[in-house]
């Protein structure tokens, strides 16, 4: 794709590296934005940042929009995207947040599961759509930019696609929050110290606690950790497969020194496949926003309703 250009050494296809810029975020060394480290933090913007920042700022003006608009009609009728957004909340509530976290505390944890949702959604959507590996080769063919350049600003910000959810970064730090919010619903649900106590069930022999405690601790730490490996790994693993897939053209086309042998694995192999996947991620995108959602609601109103 994009880093096509890099995966030359010595005439060679290299499609590990053309793989590793497409999945991998841009280095510290040569960043997007470059800011001066604050207290010895390095908070420069890289190419999942400036992600994030994008999905962040598209999911916000779109919905608040959308919302705003709707709420100042004089008999609010939802239609057209407002139609689609009230779908998604009411199937979210009622069919995720209402059943795991109960009717008392709905209203309270409703927002942060449904700003999970449609960030996670729009970030795994927007990843599939190489725009920045077609204006990367605009980039390099049209404005004549040698890709190997990583000093170049516009290439550093167009090199390789973008999942910013494909960085276990990002997804750990949404499994933290999700992990803070476990805590403070109990708390809030039980009281802070009885939130602790509820970890484990009253009643059994103590030799039990002295087993039952330590795993029910790292079961803590289990459940975040669970929820950042599936949604980073689901979304690296797409991509991945899609241009180890497409790199069998420039793989075959070096192999017989002929773009014909290329064309025809293409043709024949690479590109159907890689559209079969392509649709499977579509559904990809769509599962691990519902299962990132279903977990956290899940793992929330675990805390909530207590029950051993």
């Amino acid at each position: 794709m994009s880093a096509a250009g890099n995966g030359h050494e010595g005439g060679g296809f290299d499609a590990g590296k053309v793989i590793l810029n497409h999945v991998s975020n841009s280095s510290l060394d040569h960043p997007i934005i470059h800011i001066p480290p604050i207290f010895g933090i390095d908070f420069s913007v890289t190419k999942h940042v400036l992600m994030l920042w994008i999905v962040a700022a598209i999911v916000f003006s779109l919905v608040s929009f959308t919302v705003r608009k709707y709420l100042k009609q004089d008999r609010p009728i939802p239609s057209g995207f407002m139609n689609a957004i009230e779908a998604v909340v009411l199937f979210i509530r009622d069919s995720i947040i209402l059943p795991n976290i109960g009717k008392k505390f709905t209203p309270v944890w409703t927002p942060l599961i449904l700003t999970f949702f449609f960030f996670i959604l729009s970030a795994n959507a927007i990843g599939m759509i190489p725009v920045f590996d077609l204006l990367g080769a605009i980039n390099r063919f049209i404005l004549h930019v040698d890709a190997s350049d990583s000093h170049n600003f516009i290439n550093n910000i167009l090199h390789g696609g973008v999942t910013a959810t494909a960085n276990y970064n990002v997804t750990a730090a949404l499994a933290t929050i999700t992990f803070i919010t476990i805590i403070l619903a109990g708390s809030r649900a039980h009281g802070f110290f009885t939130h602790w106590k509820n970890l484990v069930p009253k009643g059994l022999a103590w030799p039990v606690y002295i087993i039952l405690i330590p795993i029910e601790i790292i079961g803590m730490f289990v459940k975040p950790f669970a929820l950042t490996m599936r949604l980073a790994a689901n979304m690296t693993g797409g991509h991945i497969a899609i241009l180890a897939i497409l790199s069998f053209v420039f793989i075959f086309s070096g192999l017989f020194h002929s773009a014909l042998a290329g064309i025809g694995v293409g043709v024949l192999v690479s590109v159907p496949l890689a559209v079969a996947i392509s649709a499977l991620e579509i559904i990809v995108i769509l599962v691990q926003a519902y299962v990132f959602t279903m977990l956290s609601a899940v793992f929330i109103g675990m805390a909530i309703n207590v029950h051993h």
